[in-house]
C-alpha cells in the first residue's frame, strides 16, 4: 500500500463526497487529481524543506565560498554541484553570489558549477519528484543535474574566459578565512522553522497554478494527443522543450506538477526533463542580472553549454526510459 493512500482516500472523499461530482468524469478526473497532489506536496515539501534547512544552517554562502576557494578544480566542481542541491538559490541572487565567489578567489569554472546546481537541483524539485514519480525518477534527476553543473564548469573554466567577466568584479578581492559565529540547536531548529514557513509562502501560488494547470491536463486532453507531439520517437521534442522553457519565468514548484500531467498524457521522461531543467536553469531573467557582471558573450557561452548539457540528458533519459 502507497504511503499517500490516505491522502487518496482523502481526496475520493473531497470529491466525490462533499462536493458530489460524478465519478469517472473529465470534471473528477482534475479536481481528484488537483485535490490529491495538492495535500501530498504542501505535506512533503515542509518535510523535506524542514530537513534541508537544518543542513544548511551549516552552510551559509560566506562558508561556501571560503571552502571553495581552497579546493583544486575538479574536486572544486564537484563540490560546488553538490553544495548547490542544498543551497539553491533564485535567480536574483545570481550576481551577489557571483560577486561573493570570484572575489573570494574561488576559479570562474567552480562558480559556474555551483550557479549551474544551485537552481536547477533544489529541495522543492526533489520533494515534488519523489512524490509524483518516486524515488528513482527524483535520484536520476539529481545525479544528471550534478553531472551538468559539473562538466558544464570544468568546460567554462578550460575556455579561459575571465577576460568576458566585467572589470570591477575582481576589485576587492577577498583574503583570508571567514570567521562565522555558530548557532545553537534551538537557534537551528528556529532558522528552520522560519525558513520553511518563507519556502511554503513564496511557492504555493505556483504549486497552486502549476498543479491547477497540471489537473486540467490531466482531466481534459485527450491521452494520446501529446504523445503524438512530443513521444520518445521525436527527434525534436527534446530540443523544442529547451527551447520554451528558456523564456518562461518560474520555479520547480509551478513546473513538476506540469511535468507529473504531461507524462501521465505520454509526453517522454527525458522531453519533459529537459523542460523543467531549461525552465529553472536557463531562465531569461537570471541572463539579464548576470548581464551586470559577465558579457554577453560569455552569457552565451554559459547558457550555451548548459543547454547542450540539458538536451543530451533528455536524449539520454528518453532512450533509457523507453
Amino acid at each position: 500500500m502507497s504511503i499517500f493512500y490516505p491522502i487518496k482516500l482523502l481526496a475520493d472523499w473531497l470529491t466525490y463526497d462533499i462536493f458530489r461530482i460524478a465519478p469517472k468524469t473529465l470534471l473528477a478526473e482534475a479536481v481528484n487529481f488537483f485535490i490529491f497532489d495538492t495535500i501530498k506536496i504542501f505535506i512533503l515539501l515542509s518535510v523535506i524543506v524542514f530537513a534541508v534547512s537544518l543542513i544548511r544552517s551549516y552552510l551559509p554562502p560566506e562558508k561556501i565560498r571560503a571552502i571553495l576557494s581552497r579546493k583544486n578544480r575538479y574536486l572544486g566542481n564537484a563540490l560546488a554541484a553538490v553544495l548547490g542541491i542544498i543551497t539553491p538559490f533564485c535567480s536574483c541572487s545570481a550576481v551577489p553570489l557571483f560577486l561573493g565567489f570570484v572575489q573570494a578567489g574561488v576559479p570562474l569554472g567552480t562558480t559556474f558549477s555551483f550557479l549551474v546546481a544551485s537552481p536547477m537541483i533544489n529541495e522543492v524539485a526533489l520533494v515534488l519528484l519523489f512524490g509524483l514519480f518516486g524515488w528513482k525518477i527524483a535520484f536520476t534527476y539529481i545525479f544528471s543535474g550534478l553531472i551538468i553543473a559539473f562538466l558544464s564548469g570544468i568546460v567554462i573554466g578550460k575556455m579561459k574566459v575571465e577576460n568576458l567577466v566585467e572589470s570591477f568584479v575582481y576589485q576587492n578581492t577577498i583574503k583570508g578565512g571567514v570567521d562565522l559565529p555558530n548557532m545553537t540547536r534551538k537557534e537551528r531548529i528556529a532558522y528552520a522553522k522560519n525558513y520553511t514557513l518563507d519556502i511554503l509562502k513564496k511557492v504555493w501560488p505556483y504549486i497552486l497554478v502549476g498543479i491547477g494547470a497540471g489537473a486540467w491536463i490531466h482531466g481534459y486532453v485527450p491521452t494520446d494527443f501529446l504523445a503524438r507531439i512530443a513521444g520518445s520517437d521525436k527527434w525534436y521534442a527534446v530540443p523544442l522543450a529547451v527551447l520554451i522553457g528558456i523564456p518562461l519565468y518560474s520555479n520547480a514548484a509551478g513546473v513538476i506538477p506540469l511535468v507529473s500531467a504531461l507524462t501521465e498524457k505520454g509526453v517522454a521522461m527525458g522531453t519533459t526533463l529537459a523542460f523543467m531543467m531549461s525552465v529553472t536553469a536557463l531562465s531569461l531573467p537570471e541572463f539579464m542580472i548576470l548581464k551586470k557582471v559577465m558579457k554577453l558573450k560569455l552569457i552565451l557561452i554559459y547558457a550555451g553549454v548548459v543547454g547542450i548539457g540539458i538536451m543530451l540528458t533528455g536524449f539520454l533519459f528518453n532512450a533509457i526510459l523507453k
